[in-house]
């Protein structure tokens, strides 16, 4: 037996086939033919959008339902899709944005690219430019996801329309109405704690990023994997930087840095850093003062990118395998916009051993 979805969408393609709404130009309301047909608005939605998708009709948010044709001659509507980053060329980005653009293409669907530095002034001005454009999705990576947003008025202005909205690598908890889609940061801070304690480390420093959820996811599950493996963490061990301190760290220009590395070097004998990009800063910076990896300190990070392969030490880190956050998310928010259910997503981590953890204590 078919779907109910199905169901009606054969009805309202007869009925325009036929000529039924020729007058109107347009369908009745979601409320009207879920009356008419007995079925949920969900159901109505997914019609309307295997409809759309046929090019018979356009949807837009509040706007209803617009008959495109009668007969099956022209080409389906393409899809308009946001999607808000928060840099599109530096370090994984590249990946994570083909992947989701790939995705897009194959449903024609048409993206526009915005990037906020991670700012939450270019976010609003984002926000504020698609609430005055049609827009049938958004994906959108979160700025600064571990501070308070300002913009999540602007959020719920968008949820409010219908519009879609998938998270990436972070999310607002304000928001009920969006789904995400995440690294499994805890589980993966907590695996590589437990990790290079089963190696004989014992005194096991971390550098974690302050304003977003994945430092902090990241730096709860490496407590826990110390805490699981009886080992103390100690606040002198744990470095933070955020959006603004970020680039003296990778130069090594930070004085604060050199102090923190001063202080922890009498007694760290390993690192968990939030990314590559950092582990392979870290490591340049211990080369400088002559130590040697691992031999001196052990380094271990998330997300087994060309820093973990290309840095003078080749980093042991964690891998996604074949999966791919912006493939993910593009997936996800393409079944919302066809009315089906989805759930939110944490993709889990695989440890991919090199030289910078190799020697054991």
């Amino acid at each position: 037996m078919a779907a109910k979805y199905q169901i009606v969408a054969d009805a309202l393609r007869a009925h325009i086939q036929t000529g039924k709404y020729a007058d109107a130009a347009a369908l009745p309301t979601e409320f009207a033919i879920a009356g008419e047909y007995q079925v949920s608005r969900q159901t109505v939605r997914q019609a309307l959008a295997l409809l759309a998708r046929e090019g018979l009709i356009a949807t837009r948010q509040g706007s209803g339902s617009r008959i495109l044709r009668q007969t099956r001659d022209a080409a389906p509507q393409r899809r308009s899709i946001a999607v808000i980053t928060t840099y599109i060329s530096d370090y994984i980005f590249p990946s994570i944005l083909r992947e989701a653009e790939t995705v897009f293409a194959r449903h024609d669907c048409t993206p526009s690219l915005f990037a906020t530095q991670n700012q939450v002034s270019n976010e609003r001005r984002i926000l504020t430019q698609l609430l005055g454009q049609p827009v049938d999705g958004i994906l959108v990576e979160a700025t600064k996801s571990a501070l308070p947003n300002p913009n999540l008025d602007l959020y719920r202005r968008l949820l409010d329309r219908e519009a879609p909205l998938v998270f990436i690598h972070g999310y607002y908890a304000n928001l009920p109405g969006a789904h995400f889609v995440m690294d499994a940061n805890a589980d993966g801070g907590r695996q590589l704690a437990c990790y290079l304690a089963d190696k004989g480390y014992a005194r096991i420093g971390g550098v974690f990023k302050s304003d977003d959820i994945q430092g902090h996811g990241r730096y709860a599950g490496y407590a826990e994997g110390l805490r699981e493996k009886g080992l103390q963490l100690m606040d002198r061990y744990v470095y933070w930087y955020n959006t603004e301190t970020k680039a003296s760290f990778l130069s090594g220009q930070d004085a604060s840095v050199g102090t923190y590395l001063d202080q922890a070097l009498e007694e760290v004998d390993a690192f968990v850093c939030y990314n590559d990009e950092i582990a392979n800063s870290l490591l340049l910076q211990l080369q400088k003062r002559g130590l040697r990896v691992p031999e001196d300190a052990a380094i271990v990070s998330f997300d087994n990118s060309y820093y973990s392969e290309l840095s003078p030490v080749p980093i042991t880190s964690l891998s996604h395998g074949g999966e791919n956050a912006g493939r993910t998310a593009a997936e996800i928010l393409l079944r919302q916009m066809d009315g089906e259910y989805c759930q939110s997503v944490q993709l889990p981590w695989t440890l991919v051993e090199r030289e910078s953890s190799r020697l054991s204590k």
